[in-house]
């Protein structure tokens, strides 16, 4: 039998088509073995295929995209199938029009769409079958209400020439709508259009939007013709939901131990059912205990990227009525530490681990002999088992930094298949981890079920970066370029950038095996989550990295980018002087302006003189991580602080980093090079050559590079999962970021107080993408009330420009003004408009905190912040707000957004 595949398709120079699929002839699905089309005209590609005669077997297949440069970008796509159907056929012809990633439908084929917010959408149509055929309309239509269905009109007699009394009804099988027909050989070409039939009505609506399609060909005999329609031409950019974001340890319950855990997120569900709230949102829940102090509250620093955090463990619900008892004597830790406004971390994990303990040491007989936690076992162990060999030798060691263990610092799968042997006399140490998992696999996932049999989706949140002492670092310390620490340059809320610490990813490395670890991490997000959250999206384009011997965020530059040759100063006539640039630029002005009257100890103690009033900085200090550990040894105190930021300011005044490797040929500009000393000490004519490169190196040069980089990566990662997924676009954004995300169908970031346009000093929701997520903050953010009390002038300019209003703005942030804020983001076309749960506090007198000040939950500007924040009222105690539930679900009704 002999398949013709065509595909509409326009292309330009440099692109070609390939076809993959289920079967050898195909390639197996590996795009590697692709079969590559031929071009036929402007709008089709074509392959023939030979394949078994009969075909017994269905055929998946999808196309992919290739560009010179090897970039592969796959359809957005799988289910498209073709089967013989009858006997005798001798040909099929498959008719097929590009699925396009960046397509607003297919944001409506995801997981949380498909499985829960459009479930009850489904119509059930039944069209009769006819056993002889020789067509097969196929098309898509993912926003229908529950009563309609597909319907189809066109020329000649077997579409009814267009009679609307009673058109031919589609059926859905899959996400297909589907109708075959035996169409006439004289009837070609024909034209025709889907519509939209009212099931309970028996009468047809519309027609869909655009001009009549087309069918050429013939109907002859042992031939069927398949055509693949895409979608059906609806306006279908109407659906919009709400939902609020809290990060789990930020919930408060009667029941819970003093921080979130995953059984309150039940509650969370029943307030978004009061509410009409569609999407509950929060931080990552991977484990953070690298320590067991405060520092393990900031939740992007996982030790594991798999392993969920037992902080967040419900002992109630774990332990049963059978094993009640057992944490009776908890009962009063956990009153005292529900009653603190925020959360102790270091208390509350110190007594939850040991009533973890004690729960283990009980129950493990029966746990050991479950089939059901067997079977997680087996399918988690690829991770489960190095991160419970890795807990153990942390707290053996009293060190996560596994460089520094006596034994076990290099992973070694067979070494550590051994240690966690059930024959070894201590395998208590490592099944507590085991059971810890599985009983927060259970409650998570209970959770996810909970929220699901009523509607409402659960997003979580993929961190950028992994901890450097991780168990993910340890296992596949390929994977990474451990030399180097990850951050952002600097911006409004960090004048000296970020350094988050993290190792970079080497995207080389897990190219080799189709990024598999990124692949196996969505599939176990894929478990509790129907969408995430990239966090720092940029981080796929390029990463900004810093080496490990710095600590500023300033001392970084994006990797991967096209460095300056030197040849390139020389070409804008800058004469090149190696010292000058890569060097700290000290002279006399330099030291007295940072160091004041200090800078005769400075000079004597910290630098070296070159003669004519240049300074160099001693070896001992002569990077910022030798300043660190030299102060690290002296007293804490505001002096000594003042004198090692000084220096760090010093190391910093530089205008190039050397790029390693090159032999002093190539460079990359140090982000900021206007604003330093040393720029300023150079002459005017110099500066405007510089400033020609500046420009030139960070916003012309490296934007094709970021963009290849990028499609190298995310498409094939968004073609693994079939979460909606949502990427954090925030900071200093490349321009191809948002076509990138466009082109993928990639939810973007839109925040009013931090517009994407430099003209814009306020973004207005109103102006959003329809594929995007829209909010007045995030955790990074002060919430509202904290924002209006920042800054009076900016304060004022809202006011005025961006709520309409007149005259002078209050000081403090009234509800009225909260609540209005608020409602603008709901009649925002957005498709997702998400508000922190302290912003929707802040619209009621009665509800909200008295000082907006305690809701912040991050500042990223302090490496040291304490994640601490809790809800300042019970869960419980929110589903009873009457009042307050009910005027927010009338705002969200009002706006089409329940």
């Amino acid at each position: 039998m002999k398949i013709h595949f065509y595909l509409r398709f326009h292309t330009i120079v440099g692109q070609d088509l390939f076809i993959t699929g289920n079967t050898e002839a195909l390639g197996n699905n590996d795009p590697a073995k692709a079969l590559q089309m031929e071009y036929l005209n402007e709008d089709f590609w074509q392959l023939a295929l030979e394949v078994d005669s009969p075909m017994e077997n269905c055929i998946e297949y999808s196309y992919i995209l290739k560009y010179e440069d090897g970039t592969i970008i796959p359809e957005c796509s799988h289910d498209r199938t073709v089967v013989a159907g009858q006997s005798n056929i001798e040909e099929l012809q498959v008719i097929d029009t590009w699925n396009h990633a960046g397509e607003f439908e297919n944001a409506f084929f995801s997981a949380p769409f498909q499985s829960t917010l459009l479930k009850c959408h489904n119509s059930l149509s039944k069209t009769k079958e006819i056993k002889r055929y020789t067509h097969i309309f196929k098309v898509k239509a993912p926003l229908l209400n529950k009563d309609e269905a597909v319907c189809l009109l066109g020329s000649g007699p077997a579409l009814k020439e267009w009679e609307t009394e009673s058109p031919l009804v589609l059926t859905r099988i899959g996400t297909w709508w589907t109708v075959r027909m035996n169409l006439p050989k004289e009837s070609f070409p024909i034209s025709y259009k889907y519509g939209i039939y009212d099931l309970k009505r028996k009468k047809f609506q519309h027609f869909e939007n655009g001009a009549n399609r087309l069918v050429h060909g013939d109907a002859i005999d042992k031939k069927i013709c398949i055509l693949h329609d895409g979608f059906v031409h609806l306006p279908n950019t109407t659906w919009r939901g709400a939902g609020v974001a809290v990060p789990v340890f930020s919930l408060r319950s009667n029941k819970s131990f003093g921080v979130g855990e995953f059984t309150d997120l039940h509650l969370l569900v029943d307030w978004a059912i009061k509410t009409g709230l569609k999407l509950i949102q929060i931080l990552p829940v991977n484990d953070t205990s690298a320590t067991f102090s405060w520092a393990d509250s900031y939740p992007y620093a996982a030790i594991s990227a798999f392993a969920l955090h037992p902080i967040y463990l419900n002992l109630e619900t774990m332990a049963g009525k059978k094993h009640a008892g057992v944490i009776k004597f908890y009962k009063k830790i956990q009153k005292e530490l529900n009653r603190y406004p925020e959360l102790s971390y270091e208390e509350v994990i110190k007594h939850k681990w040991a009533a973890i303990k004690d729960l283990f040491a009980a129950m493990k007989a029966d746990w050991l002999e479950d089939p059901d936690y067997l079977q997680f076992f087996e399918a988690q162990k690829h991770w489960l088992v190095p991160y419970a060999a890795f807990c153990v030798l942390r707290d053996r060691n009293g060190s996560a930094d596994f460089t520094q263990w006596k034994q076990y610092s290099v992973f070694n799968k067979t070494s550590i298949d051994k240690f966690v042997s059930p024959k070894t006399k201590y395998f208590d140490e490592i099944a507590v981890q085991f059971f810890t998992q599985y009983h927060l696999h259970l409650q998570l996932r209970a959770a996810t079920e909970y929220a699901h049999q009523h509607g409402i989706i659960l997003k979580g949140d993929i961190p950028i970066g992994i901890y450097r002492y991780s168990c993910d670092a340890w296992v596949s310390p390929q994977l990474f370029h451990m030399d180097m620490q990850a951050g952002a340059p600097p911006d409004d809320f960090a004048i000296k950038g970020q350094n988050w610490g993290f190792p970079t990813y080497n995207w080389q490395q897990m190219e080799k095996d189709g990024f598999g670890w990124w692949k196996k991490r969505f599939e176990q997000m894929a478990a509790y989550f129907d969408a995430f959250r990239i966090d720092h999206i940029l981080g796929f384009f390029r990463i900004w990295s810093i080496p490990m011997y710095s600590l500023d965020g300033v001392m970084g530059h994006f990797e991967l980018s096209i460095p300056l040759h030197i040849s390139e100063f020389r070409q804008k006539d800058i004469f090149f002087d190696y010292h000058r640039y890569i060097h700290p630029f000290i002279n006399e002005a330099v030291i007295w302006e940072v160091f004041a009257s200090e800078s005769e100890f400075i000079k004597s103690s910290f630098l070296t003189h070159l003669g004519e009033g240049f300074y160099d900085l001693k070896e001992f200090v002569n990077e910022q991580r030798k300043v660190e550990r030299h102060f690290a040894g002296l007293e804490a105190n505001d002096y000594n602080s003042q004198i090692r930021n000084g220096l760090l300011d010093l190391i910093a005044n530089v205008i190039l980093f050397e790029e390693p490797g090159s032999f002093g040929m190539s460079f990359h500009f140090r982000i900021g090079m206007e604003t330093t000393s040393s720029f300023r000490y150079l002459d005017w004519q110099t500066q405007q050559h510089l400033k020609e490169l500046y420009v030139n190196y960070f916003f012309r040069r490296q934007d094709h590079f970021w963009q290849e980089e990028a499609m190298k990566k995310l498409p094939r990662l968004k073609q693994s999962t079939n979460m909606l997924v949502c990427g954090e676009d925030l900071g200093m954004v490349p321009a191809c970021v948002p076509d990138v995300m466009k082109q993928l169908g990639i939810l973007s970031l839109e925040i009013q107080r931090m517009p994407k346009s430099p003209k814009q000093e306020f973004f207005h929701p109103a102006d959003a993408p329809f594929l995007s997520v829209i909010t007045p903050s995030t955790h990074d953010m002060s919430t509202i009330r904290g924002w209006w009390e920042e800054d009076r002038t900016k304060t004022q300019g809202f006011f005025n420009r961006e709520l309409g209003q007149w005259g002078d703005a209050p000081w403090f942030c009234e509800p009225w003004i909260n609540k209005a804020i608020v409602i603008q983001h709901l009649y925002s076309p957005a498709m997702w408009s998400i508000f922190q749960i302290q912003d929707l506090f802040g619209m009621s007198e009665k509800i909200r905190r008295e000082n907006p000040h305690d809701e912040r939950i991050n500042k990223p500007a302090d490496a040291k912040n304490f994640w601490k924040y809790r809800m300042h009222l019970p869960l419980e105690d929110l589903v009873k707000e009457k009042a307050f539930n009910e005027e927010f679900r009338g705002y969200l009704e009002t706006s089409g957004r329940a």
